[in-house]
């Protein structure tokens, strides 16, 4: 079965958690205008133009999937900005206390995956669930710092992962 790799926006492709005089080098700054969001500001997203070329190869025969509460958007707004194609979507719709895990276990029924994420320990017990239920099968969740975003080091761990 060709396993996944999950990808989110929020933490792992925009370190948001940097402080402004911090930024990340490779991170370039882009505004968003969103519905929702201020008309007077537009939302401010660090994004590094050399993830999708970096993740496409890291990702290697795996399918490459958004896993993030972008969902479409991520596709229309997130995937040019990195030079990512088109890519599928998991579809979270109102999330509860289980967070992401019932949705990307739905989408993943059963596949190998690999998840990049900033936010794994937010519902500790949703999670061990989520890995319990998927025992024997590959289900490497990828911490990523909020601070920094995808560095070397997580994309070696999908390549270890996956190769």
């Amino acid at each position: 079965m060709r396993p996944l790799l999950l990808l989110d926006v929020d933490g792992p492709l925009n370190p948001f958690a940097a402080k402004a005089d911090a930024k990340p080098a490779g991170f370039h700054e882009h505004k968003f205008r969103l519905s929702g969001w201020s008309r007077r500001r537009p939302l401010r997203m660090w994004l590094n133009p050399d993830h999708g070329r970096a993740l496409l190869a890291a990702a290697g025969s795996a399918e490459l999937v958004w896993a993030t509460t972008w969902e479409h958007k991520a596709n229309t707004m997130i995937g040019p900005a990195i030079g990512l194609p088109v890519l599928p979507v998991i579809e979270f719709g109102q999330t509860g206390m289980e967070w992401k895990f019932a949705a990307v276990a739905r989408y993943a029924q059963g596949r190998p995956l690999v998840w990049l994420d900033d936010d794994f320990d937010m519902y500790t017990n949703a999670r061990d669930e989520f890995l319990g239920a998927r025992a024997g099968l590959m289900s490497e969740l990828v911490r990523v710092d909020p601070h920094t975003g995808i560095t070397d080091a997580e994309l070696a761990a999908v390549r270890a992962c996956l190769g």
